[in-house]
Protein backbone atom coordinates (compact mmCIF):
# COMPACT_ATOMS: atom_id res chain seq x y z
CA UNK A 1 0.00 0.00 0.00
CA UNK A 2 1.14 3.64 0.36
CA UNK A 3 3.51 5.12 2.79
CA UNK A 4 3.24 6.44 6.17
CA UNK A 5 1.30 9.51 4.56
CA UNK A 6 -1.34 7.20 3.14
CA UNK A 7 -1.51 5.61 6.24
CA UNK A 8 -2.19 8.42 8.51
CA UNK A 9 -5.05 9.91 6.19
CA UNK A 10 -6.75 6.33 6.25
CA UNK A 11 -5.88 6.20 10.19
CA UNK A 12 -7.57 9.03 10.58
CA UNK A 13 -10.34 8.80 8.67
CA UNK A 14 -11.47 5.47 10.43
CA UNK A 15 -11.79 7.87 13.31
CA UNK A 16 -14.63 9.22 11.88
CA UNK A 17 -18.25 8.12 12.93
CA UNK A 18 -19.69 5.50 9.94
CA UNK A 19 -16.35 4.99 8.47
CA UNK A 20 -14.11 1.70 9.37
CA UNK A 21 -11.04 0.97 7.55
CA UNK A 22 -12.09 -0.11 4.94
CA UNK A 23 -14.34 2.64 4.11
CA UNK A 24 -11.17 4.98 5.47
CA UNK A 25 -9.16 2.96 2.63
CA UNK A 26 -12.02 3.58 -0.28
CA UNK A 27 -12.09 7.15 1.11
CA UNK A 28 -8.51 8.01 1.05
CA UNK A 29 -7.86 6.17 -2.42
CA UNK A 30 -11.32 8.59 -3.91
CA UNK A 31 -9.17 11.81 -2.66
CA UNK A 32 -5.97 11.13 -3.48
CA UNK A 33 -6.86 9.81 -7.22
CA UNK A 34 -7.90 13.81 -7.43
CA UNK A 35 -5.90 16.19 -4.82
CA UNK A 36 -7.27 19.07 -6.91
CA UNK A 37 -10.12 18.26 -6.95
CA UNK A 38 -11.12 16.58 -3.89
CA UNK A 39 -8.82 16.63 -1.14
CA UNK A 40 -7.33 20.17 -1.03
CA UNK A 41 -10.78 21.92 -1.46
CA UNK A 42 -11.57 19.61 1.42
CA UNK A 43 -8.17 20.01 3.70
CA UNK A 44 -8.55 24.42 2.69
CA UNK A 45 -12.72 23.89 4.33
CA UNK A 46 -11.51 21.57 7.46
CA UNK A 47 -8.76 24.24 8.30
CA UNK A 48 -11.16 27.11 8.07
CA UNK A 49 -14.07 25.23 9.90
CA UNK A 50 -11.30 24.77 12.92
CA UNK A 51 -10.29 28.76 12.77
CA UNK A 52 -14.24 29.51 12.57
CA UNK A 53 -16.66 27.49 14.19
CA UNK A 54 -17.02 27.72 18.09
CA UNK A 55 -19.88 26.82 20.74
CA UNK A 56 -22.45 29.94 20.60
CA UNK A 57 -22.73 31.65 24.01
CA UNK A 58 -26.24 31.40 24.64
CA UNK A 59 -27.20 28.04 23.19
CA UNK A 60 -24.10 26.15 22.74
CA UNK A 61 -24.99 25.54 18.70
CA UNK A 62 -21.47 25.33 16.59
CA UNK A 63 -21.40 28.59 14.45
CA UNK A 64 -18.81 31.02 13.41
CA UNK A 65 -21.04 34.08 14.60
CA UNK A 66 -21.37 34.20 18.36
CA UNK A 67 -24.55 34.62 18.91
CA UNK A 68 -25.34 31.91 16.27
CA UNK A 69 -27.66 32.09 13.05
CA UNK A 70 -30.40 30.57 15.28
CA UNK A 71 -29.87 33.04 18.23
CA UNK A 72 -29.49 35.98 16.00
CA UNK A 73 -32.70 35.49 13.85
CA UNK A 74 -35.31 38.07 15.36
CA UNK A 75 -38.45 35.70 13.32
CA UNK A 76 -37.32 32.74 16.15
CA UNK A 77 -40.00 32.54 19.50
CA UNK A 78 -37.72 33.27 22.39
CA UNK A 79 -40.25 32.17 24.46
CA UNK A 80 -40.04 28.82 23.77
CA UNK A 81 -36.49 26.56 24.00
CA UNK A 82 -36.01 23.22 22.92
CA UNK A 83 -33.76 21.43 25.00
CA UNK A 84 -31.46 19.07 23.22
CA UNK A 85 -28.29 16.40 24.28
CA UNK A 86 -25.89 17.23 21.57
CA UNK A 87 -25.42 20.07 18.47
CA UNK A 88 -26.49 16.89 15.78
CA UNK A 89 -29.56 16.67 17.29
CA UNK A 90 -29.96 20.40 16.99
CA UNK A 91 -29.04 20.70 13.69
CA UNK A 92 -31.57 17.58 12.51
CA UNK A 93 -34.19 19.41 14.16
CA UNK A 94 -33.48 22.63 11.94
CA UNK A 95 -32.98 19.84 8.93
CA UNK A 96 -36.97 18.82 9.51
CA UNK A 97 -37.71 22.32 9.75
CA UNK A 98 -40.36 21.73 12.91
CA UNK A 99 -39.06 24.16 15.47
CA UNK A 100 -39.45 27.89 15.38
CA UNK A 101 -37.85 28.67 18.72
CA UNK A 102 -34.79 28.65 20.23
CA UNK A 103 -32.18 25.98 21.68
CA UNK A 104 -29.96 24.78 23.88
CA UNK A 105 -27.38 22.12 24.24
CA UNK A 106 -26.49 20.58 27.28
CA UNK A 107 -23.48 18.48 26.02
CA UNK A 108 -24.90 15.21 26.76
CA UNK A 109 -27.20 13.71 29.48
CA UNK A 110 -27.19 12.93 33.26
CA UNK A 111 -25.59 9.66 33.66
CA UNK A 112 -24.76 7.88 37.41
CA UNK A 113 -22.99 4.53 35.26
CA UNK A 114 -20.17 7.22 32.94
CA UNK A 115 -20.04 9.46 36.14
CA UNK A 116 -21.78 12.46 34.32
CA UNK A 117 -23.22 14.98 37.34
CA UNK A 118 -25.17 18.26 36.75
CA UNK A 119 -21.73 20.52 36.75
CA UNK A 120 -20.51 18.32 34.24
CA UNK A 121 -23.43 19.63 31.49
CA UNK A 122 -24.22 23.00 30.07
CA UNK A 123 -27.43 22.86 32.93
CA UNK A 124 -26.77 26.44 34.87
CA UNK A 125 -26.92 28.51 31.97
CA UNK A 126 -30.26 26.80 30.87
CA UNK A 127 -31.50 27.44 34.46
CA UNK A 128 -30.41 30.72 34.22
CA UNK A 129 -32.12 31.50 31.18
CA UNK A 130 -35.27 30.60 32.55
CA UNK A 131 -35.12 32.50 35.25
CA UNK A 132 -34.31 35.76 33.54
CA UNK A 133 -37.87 35.49 32.43
CA UNK A 134 -39.50 35.33 28.62
CA UNK A 135 -39.07 32.24 28.57
CA UNK A 136 -42.85 30.26 28.22
CA UNK A 137 -42.36 26.48 27.87
CA UNK A 138 -39.29 24.57 27.56
CA UNK A 139 -38.97 21.14 25.03
CA UNK A 140 -37.06 18.51 26.49
CA UNK A 141 -35.88 16.62 23.25
CA UNK A 142 -33.65 14.18 24.66
CA UNK A 143 -33.12 10.86 23.39
CA UNK A 144 -35.53 8.36 24.57
CA UNK A 145 -33.29 6.36 27.00
CA UNK A 146 -32.48 5.76 31.00
CA UNK A 147 -29.99 8.58 30.84
CA UNK A 148 -32.67 11.15 28.67
CA UNK A 149 -35.50 10.16 31.03
CA UNK A 150 -33.21 11.12 34.05
CA UNK A 151 -32.32 14.32 32.89
CA UNK A 152 -35.62 15.37 32.24
CA UNK A 153 -36.92 14.10 35.34
CA UNK A 154 -33.98 16.60 37.13
CA UNK A 155 -34.41 19.37 34.78
CA UNK A 156 -38.37 19.55 35.54
CA UNK A 157 -38.02 19.77 38.80
CA UNK A 158 -35.90 22.60 38.43
CA UNK A 159 -37.48 24.20 35.77
CA UNK A 160 -41.47 24.27 36.95
CA UNK A 161 -40.79 26.24 39.95
CA UNK A 162 -40.06 29.03 37.48
CA UNK A 163 -44.04 28.79 36.61
CA UNK A 164 -42.88 27.66 32.73
CA UNK A 165 -44.35 25.04 30.86
CA UNK A 166 -42.30 21.41 30.77
CA UNK A 167 -42.98 19.38 27.49
CA UNK A 168 -41.52 16.70 26.31
CA UNK A 169 -41.08 15.00 22.90
CA UNK A 170 -44.14 12.34 22.45
CA UNK A 171 -43.96 9.13 20.74
CA UNK A 172 -42.10 8.56 17.43
CA UNK A 173 -39.07 8.29 19.24
CA UNK A 174 -38.04 5.02 19.72
CA UNK A 175 -37.07 3.51 23.01
CA UNK A 176 -32.99 3.93 22.78
CA UNK A 177 -33.27 6.19 20.54
CA UNK A 178 -31.04 9.31 19.10
CA UNK A 179 -32.54 12.36 17.59
CA UNK A 180 -29.84 12.48 15.02
CA UNK A 181 -30.18 9.27 13.50
CA UNK A 182 -34.30 9.88 12.85
CA UNK A 183 -35.90 11.15 9.56
CA UNK A 184 -37.44 14.41 9.04
CA UNK A 185 -40.81 12.74 9.34
CA UNK A 186 -40.54 11.07 12.40
CA UNK A 187 -38.96 14.05 14.13
CA UNK A 188 -41.62 16.01 13.01
CA UNK A 189 -44.87 14.13 13.99
CA UNK A 190 -42.46 13.35 18.00
CA UNK A 191 -41.94 17.54 18.08
CA UNK A 192 -45.56 17.87 17.16
CA UNK A 193 -47.09 15.60 19.65
CA UNK A 194 -45.21 16.61 22.46
CA UNK A 195 -46.76 16.95 25.92
CA UNK A 196 -46.32 18.24 29.30
CA UNK A 197 -43.48 16.19 31.81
Amino acid sequence: MGGPEVERLIGLLAKLPGLGPRSARRAALRLLQHPEARMLPLAAALAEAARAVRPCGHCGNLDSRDPCSICADGQRDRSVVCVVEGVGDLWALERAHVHRGLYHVLGGTLSALAGTRPEDLNLAPLLARVGAGGVAEVILALGATVDGATTAHWLTERIKPFGVVVSRVAQGMPIGGALDVLDDGTLAAALRARRPF
